[in-house]
């Protein structure tokens, strides 16, 4: 382990990484929680649990929690199954406690199960929808039809449908906030790091929430007119007193406790979740200068507990974001803390400015969702999936078309299905090698059995010892083999007892030295 940071400048580095992620997490926690179709509050509830609650319990030194982008079509999948938003509360609390007991059960080897095209086809898919799904915001449409979470749906309420009328009603001043902001996304991400300046550090997001605001006020004083108002700025509720404060929070709807839908979002919630944080946790540990490793059952316990007071608090599904993560690390974190000051000033930032918040367009949030879209489904992605062979993507472009045309879940699923086929299709191909050659004039085949034989073997194995003519030597490889199936064995054993009898010459290697066993002469 590389040498600890003094106590000091650990303190000031946490400080300025709590500060700049929670610059960050403001306009995410409110767009992702637009996008996912549940109230505003509720995504930043979420974000100030995930870093005063879940920052309490995790493990991790750098991870930071709140609303995630990848949350979001599971999410308004619940709301659309669920119907009432203090339902969908208590499918994100049992959520909780289902991530609860996989961190007792050791289950945080779960994200080793996944394979990295169908994790990469999710992640694609998502940032696909993430894209689609702003372009009536980017345009100034203020309609909201966030229960849309599929491109294509039977009942004609899509994303495809909704950017119809989103160009039918146009703002011009949301689409110049929009270029804008656009544009300084642009240059943060390709001219300033050429040329090495201090403003390279600051967060684009902030910039572009702090740019959007100055114009649009400036369009207030002057011009009026084209100022955005009402339904195309940021809605928080302003309470007039701490009491009113206290009233913004929602409790779940207990008594659907018994409804079966509720457990199906739980469980569905839960997994995606749990894998959002463990793969999260693992980028996270990767960019870790001291090269800590965070302990991925005590993180689920962590995320459980987040989700179920986020639940019971009011606030949308949280997981570990590995975006909100690396910006307080290249900012200077190095412990927790910096997850606990981003939760408190969260916070204080909801009780005290709401009215700063309201004043934020929603243009510029859907710039901000869209670009995290286009990172998500950058076409160098798609390119590298392709130059990778079709074993990696035919499994990750099945889960990309899967997942737009049905939802999370079942395009997972499909593409797990996708890549289990080419697992049981290599370990067909793989399971046995048959080389011929001549000794002493007299034909020789050498079979080399594979590192795992299973029972999908057993007919290609068997039809293959059959086809073997009397009078040949035969060599049965057994040298790079850790399992064989029991069914496989026996095939095996009656060949060796029928050797004599056809008059082949069996030699059976079984060490890695190769040192022969001859089974008969």
């Amino acid at each position: 382990m590389k040498n600890q940071p003094s106590a000091e400048s650990s303190l000031i580095g946490d400080i300025r990484g709590g500060v700049v992620s929670f610059l960050v997490a403001v306009p995410l926690c409110l767009g992702i929680a637009l996008a996912s179709g549940v109230p505003l509050f509720a995504g930043i509830i979420a974000g100030i649990v995930g870093g005063l609650v879940v920052g309490s319990f995790s493990k991790s030194a750098l991870s930071i929690s709140g609303p995630e982008a990848g949350l979001i079509i599971v999410v308004l999948s619940a709301m659309d199954s669920l119907g009432t938003f203090s339902t969908f509360l208590l499918a994100t609390c049992l959520a909780g406690i289902i991530q609860i007991l996989l961190g007792y059960a050791r289950a945080g080897i779960i994200s080793n199960f996944f394979p990295s095209s169908v994790i990469k086809g999710m992640l694609a898919a998502i940032g696909i929808i993430l894209i689609f799904k702003q372009i009536p915001l980017l345009v100034g449409y203020d309609g909201d039809h966030a229960e849309a979470f599929t491109l294509f749906q039977p009942d004609g309420i899509n994303i495809l449908k909704q950017c119809q009328w989103a160009f039918a009603h146009i703002n011009a001043t949301a689409i110049l906030i929009a270029l804008i902001s656009m544009g300084i996304f642009f240059i943060w991400e390709f001219i300033l790091p050429r040329k090495q300046t201090s403003l390279s550090k600051i967060p684009p997001a902030l910039i572009v929430v702090a740019t959007a605001v100055l114009i649009n006020t400036f369009f207030q004083l002057f011009y009026p007119a084209w100022a955005l108002k009402d339904n195309h700025l940021v809605q928080l509720p302003v309470p007039a007193d701490f009491s009113g404060f206290l009233k913004l929070f929602t409790l779940p709807d207990f008594s659907q406790i018994n409804n079966p839908r509720v457990y199906t979002a739980a469980i569905s919630i839960a997994l995606v979740a749990s894998l959002e944080a463990l793969l999260s946790i693992e980028a996270t540990d990767e960019l870790d200068p001291l090269s800590r490793k965070t302990p991925s059952n005590q993180e689920l316990k962590a995320q459980g507990i987040g989700n179920l007071m986020s639940g019971l608090m009011g606030g949308m599904p949280l997981t570990s974001v590995i975006v909100r993560s690396s910006i307080s690390l290249n900012a200077g974190a190095r412990t927790k803390r910096a997850a606990l000051i981003h939760g408190f000033m969260l916070l204080v930032c909801v009780i005290t400015l709401p009215n700063l918040l309201n004043e934020i367009p929603w243009a510029a949030l859907a710039s901000i969702l869209f670009i995290t879209g286009y990172r998500l489904a950058r076409i160098e992605l798609f390119r590298s999936q392709y130059e990778a062979g079709l074993v990696r993507f035919l499994p990750f472009i099945t889960t990309v078309g899967a997942i737009l045309l049905t939802d999370l879940i079942a395009g997972i699923a499909i593409g797990m299905l996708m890549s289990l086929f080419f697992i049981i299709r290599e370990t067909y191909l793989k399971a046995h090698q048959t080389y011929t050659y001549e000794m002493n004039g007299k034909e020789s085949i050498r079979i080399r059995l594979g590192d795992y034989v299973s029972f999908l073997n057993k007919a290609s194995i068997s039809a293959l010892l059959d086809r073997i003519p009397n009078g040949t030597r035969v060599e049965i490889d057994y040298t790079q083999t850790s399992y064989i199936d029991s069914d496989v064995q026996d095939i095996l054993q009656r060949f060796e007892t029928s050797a004599q009898a056809r008059n082949i010459y069996l030699i059976r290697l079984d060490t890695n030295l190769e040192i022969p066993h001859f089974i008969n002469r």
